[in-house]
């Protein structure tokens, strides 16, 4: 093959990759956030927050309800789990009076964040519903900028912009790890805000803090196929990955969603600051893997509905990794360019040098004009991106596994999480049976797939 085919290869494939970016650069950086209207028809008192839990106490828990009581909801139901009730009910004991009259606590058998989520949705009597994670803080106006898309009847959903939390005096190796969470955080919402601008999609309506109207999660339907989600032809029942089924159930039922990019609605976070961030990257790759093809190729309704995120982000699940797809372009360029002047392929080796250098670092100049000595940490980035190749590719492989690996006692119920079907001809019988099967202590009643019936409750 001639040097000629070579470039237009090379050209082809340098456009396929990075076509994304530069549109994405313009769309964030004319993004415009939903501004809070003068007369509000929602306000917070419209608003209830549930928060599931593991542990039911803890500063960081004490913390992350103080700040979501300052926005001043409705109402805030604790979910956690039995044993931990006690333990919750406790921490509800420590709010102040004017907080502790608004705050109900609710538990579930086994920890499993898909029912906690459902046990306390049909308590709800307000117009949304905000989840929440157990370590976020909220600025003051949280609510007011997330009710604003509200105030149009075609949103359902609204997600937050999300930044990392530093960690005070860390060693060495955990600033690396902040890092590279802080990152991590840069980058989603980059890709968030500009797929919001370009066609209305959100990659995924981060569980961190999102809010839904009340009235699309308290249908049957809904309770049902979230608590029941077939994965892989229907071999799993998958009670993971709650906030990317949340996600596609807006696209796939015609509710429009939103997120808010602006200071005053940016909750902070945290992520792994040590070598367990590893185990919290792989958890969110098979997640990727997982809803990015159902959307791909079982819903099929991103395709239609939202064709640009369906490239700049679902699509990118199926290409290669980094370290390959950087390596090919330099491979075709260099083959391109053999039979160029000595000076002219220089020339374009240097400026493909600089467009690579620009292209990994344009999504993370938000981060670095906050903390401009991170700019120092900016060659991990990059090393650190050739080697999630890796991470993804073995999540690809193990798609099965739901554990957490970075929070104690998140395994305990891991069977819980991805349950293998037993026999398929049963399937559909269960599905039209699960959602009315909630024990009163949110147990689901197992299916005796043999008998055809299902079990009594336990004991």
């Amino acid at each position: 093959m001639d040097s000629a085919k070579w470039f237009r290869i090379f050209i082809c494939y340098f456009l396929w990759r990075y076509c994304r970016l530069i549109v994405n650069l313009w769309a964030f950086w004319t993004f415009k956030p939903i501004p809070i209207p003068e007369n509000p028809t929602l306000r917070p008192s419209d608003v209830t927050v549930i928060l599931p839990t593991l542990d039911g106490e803890g500063q960081e828990l004490e913390r992350t309800i103080a700040s979501i009581m300052e926005n001043e909801p409705k109402e805030l139901i604790l979910v956690t789990i039995d044993e931990n009730m006690y333990k919750a009910e406790r921490t509800m004991n420590k709010m102040p009076a004017s907080n502790y009259k608004r705050i109900r606590c609710m538990s579930v058998k086994q920890a499993n964040k898909r029912r906690q989520m459902a046990r306390a949705i049909p308590e709800v009597t307000t117009e949304i519903i905000v989840f929440a994670d157990d370590d976020v803080t909220w600025p003051i106006r949280t609510l007011q900028w997330m009710l604003a898309p509200f105030e149009d009847k075609k949103y359902g959903g609204v997600v937050t912009c999300q930044r990392l939390r530093r960690a005070e005096a860390p060693t060495f190796s955990e600033r690396i790890y902040g890092f590279l969470g802080a990152l991590y955080l840069e980058r989603r919402n980059f890709d968030c805000a500009a797929t919001t601008h370009m066609d209305g999609g959100v990659p995924c309506l981060s569980g961190r803090t999102c809010a839904y109207r009340t009235s699309i999660l308290q249908d049957v339907k809904f309770t049902n196929d979230f608590t029941n989600e077939k994965w892989w032809f229907g071999q799993y029942q998958l009670n993971a990955d709650d906030d990317n089924f949340l996600t596609r159930w807006m696209v796939s039922h015609q509710h429009e969603t939103y997120m808010q990019y602006h200071p005053e609605c940016e909750v902070l976070t945290t992520l792994e600051n040590n070598p367990k961030f590893l185990k919290q990257c792989l958890r969110w790759a098979r997640s990727n893997w997982r809803s990015n093809v159902t959307s791909m190729f079982t819903e099929r309704d991103i395709w239609c509905q939202q064709p640009w995120s369906t490239y700049a982000v679902h699509i990118t699940t199926l290409m290669p990794p980094a370290i390959v797809g950087d390596g090919l372009l330099w491979l075709f360029l260099f083959w391109a360019v053999q039979d160029w002047p000595v000076d002219q392929a220089r020339t374009s080796f240097w400026a493909f040098f600089a467009w690579m250098t620009f292209s990994k670092s344009i999504k993370l100049v938000t981060h670095f004009v906050r903390y401009p000595i991170d700019i120092l940490l900016w060659p991990v980035s990059v090393l650190f991106g050739w080697f999630h190749g890796l991470i993804k590719m073995y999540a690809l492989m193990t798609l099965s596994v739901t554990t957490w690996g970075s929070r104690a006692n998140a395994d305990a119920s891991d069977s819980g999480r991805m349950i293998r079907q037993k026999r398929a001809q049963f399937r559909d019988i269960a599905d039209e049976k699960m959602h009315e099967k909630l024990l009163p202590n949110d147990e689901m009643r197992p299916y005796d797939y043999d008998q055809k019936h299902f079990q009594p409750p336990s004991a």
